[in-house]
């Protein structure tokens, strides 16, 4: 398919590359520095304004879809209506989709959504997205990584297995999981694996468990610690990413909330919208404050101001003043694996919400939710199953499913099944599937 990414930055860098191995992927790009890099890739790249309708109209006739990912919203914004103007009723030119990343809640309330009305099929605000997905893993002490399949009727956590635990040495038929639930996955040092029963558990590694929502809350005894009554929660920086994260956690009535933020007027702002929270006009770096605040007492410390590097520094110090979990987030993608090789807990990018979506429009239909795992080495996916699809009507051991993928749920009605062998797929079904990257082309085969 033919795709137009507007914005060259860390996510339209990604989605091009994401994209470039099997699609025409075009690059509008302003800056200079920013269209060398991306002349790396396998794309045209054109240095121009996004939003020019100009520049559009000489490349969009069969374009199949647009992405704007500026740093600007309204650019991003324009950039999609005039697409969808330029090619709105011009005989044999296709519709092209639009996605636009946006950042403020004035555009937005919820991490996706759609504008269409205005020209917009798909609106996504990744610091939002960013700031539910910390929300999410904030139940468990021991989850780093969460996601919701299936309209909420499927949760899948991503837990870490300290050295300490007592799961290590174990078999995986050991957890005794409920009938709903089901280890997906393990990550251990650069290796993906599907598990068997017999499979032993090691120190370090990263376990995917696949569930029924109402039965994965007391996962948490199983794989750390037991949530205390009220969890003790520090936010440093309140910019966009904090202050939608403040927000959701200022409502669960079992969080004791401290925000650290360095500009006076942000403080009052914030101030006047949460009730609970205790807001402290400082630098998240000070170590006189962060000890005056009882750090060593926290729970979690989340360190998203705008700077990288100085949320590296923030979790760190937390980290080393004995907060239990630190998080921190790192913009640039490179720096992921090195936030949690020197120590922090967790490191999340804004930019994968985005990329996620624009993924699930290229890569086939009946694509509802993906997830990546491991720099995208690994996915969990949900389709939605059509009368057509050629895993319709068979049992599962009957069907020659690819290595590296394994069906871990399927919602049927008000029903979250975990599927044996001789279990049937039916037309309308919600299939969540974890498969390697390897085995993708071969599982969207099942669903055309």
């Amino acid at each position: 398919m033919k795709v137009i990414i507007i914005g060259a930055g860390e996510v339209g860098y990604h989605i091009a590359k994401a994209l470039s191995p099997k699609n025409d992927v075009i690059i509008i790009e302003n800056a200079e520095e920013a269209s060398k890099r991306a002349d790396e890739l396998d794309v045209l790249v054109i240095e121009g304004n996004g939003a020019n309708a100009d520049i559009l109209s000489k490349i969009l006739q069969d374009t199949d879809l647009l992405v704007a990912v500026t740093g600007l919203d309204e650019v991003n914004i324009v950039a999609c209506m005039t697409a969808k103007l330029i090619t709105r009723g011009k005989p044999g030119w296709k519709e092209t989709k639009t996605i636009a990343r946006v950042s403020n809640p004035d555009y937005i309330d919820s991490p996706v959504t759609s504008r269409a009305q205005v020209g917009i099929d798909l609106m996504i605000c990744p610091e939002l997205s960013l700031a539910s997905e910390i929300a999410e893993i904030l139940s468990s002490p021991s989850a780093i990584s969460a996601e919701m399949f299936a309209d909420g009727k499927v949760r899948m956590t991503e837990f870490a297995i300290s050295p300490e635990s007592k799961l290590v040495g174990k078999q995986i038929k050991d957890l005794r999981l409920a009938d709903c639930c089901i280890v997906s996955a393990i990550f251990r040092d650069h290796e993906i694996i599907i598990p068997h029963g017999s499979d032993i558990i090691d120190a370090n590694d990263h376990m995917v468990v696949v569930g029924k929502p109402e039965t994965m809350g007391g996962l948490g005894r199983t794989f750390g610690s037991q949530v205390p009554n009220k969890s003790k929660v520090l936010i440093i920086g309140c910019g966009i990413v904090g202050f939608y994260l403040a927000k959701l956690i200022d409502k669960n009535e079992n969080a004791d909330l401290k925000i650290i933020e360095y500009s006076k007027s942000r403080c009052i702002e914030v101030a006047e919208t949460l009730e609970n929270a205790l807001i402290l006009n400082g630098d998240g770096t000070d170590l006189s404050l962060l000890r005056e605040e009882g750090i060593e007492n926290m729970d979690v410390v989340i360190s998203v101001t705008d700077s990288d590097e100085k949320n590296l520094l923030c979790a760190l110090l937390g980290k080393q003043l004995g907060a239990k979990k630190v998080i921190a987030r790192a913009d640039r993608s490179d720096y992921l694996p090195l936030f949690e090789m020197v120590g922090i807990d967790l490191a999340v990018s804004p930019r994968e919400a985005t990329v996620s979506e624009v993924l699930k429009l290229t890569m086939g239909r009946g694509i509802q939710t993906l997830t990546t795992f491991e720099g995208e080495k690994a996915e969990i996916i949900e389709y939605t199953v059509s009368q057509g699809s050629k895993i319709v009507g068979k049992p599962l051991n009957k069907v020659k499913f690819p290595k590296g993928a394994l069906i871990n749920m399927v919602v049927r009605g008000r029903d979250t099944i975990v599927p044996r062998g001789d279990f049937i797929i039916e037309n309308q079904d919600r299939v969540v599937i974890f498969s390697m990257a390897s085995a993708m082309s071969e599982i969207e085969k099942f669903f055309r």
